[in-house]
């Protein structure tokens, strides 16, 4: 029984873990999606006689890169500093804690 409940929360993490990891990949597309046909629309409206260094070429992918990449902590950040199996090695030190405890009480 115990197993198979920790088979089930392992398979609920990891399936969280994935929708989160598919959901950076897709905001990422979407990002370079979206700022190419910016770029496009740009440099037909503009031109590039001033160069393509300019702010109306740069603040939509610089502003939205920013969210990007705190989209991008937020999903691989915890991994890479905790380790992969933090958050299963937390759970169950919590519930050998409350497993203690109630030896006691």
């Amino acid at each position: 029984m115990e197993n198979d409940f920790q088979n089930n929360e392992r398979l609920e993490r990891a399936t969280k873990r994935v929708k989160r990891i598919k959901g950076f990949y897709t905001h990422a597309l979407v990002y370079l999606a979206i700022n190419a046909a910016i770029l496009i629309i740009n440099t037909r409206t503009y031109g590039l006689e001033n160069g393509i260094f300019q702010w109306y070429y740069l603040s939509t992918p610089v502003f939205w890169g920013i969210g990007l990449l705190a989209h991008g902590l937020s999903v691989f950040l915890p991994t890479i500093i905790m380790g992969k199996d933090w958050e299963e090695r937390k759970i169950n030190k919590l519930m050998r804690e409350d497993n203690e405890k109630k030896l006691w009480d």
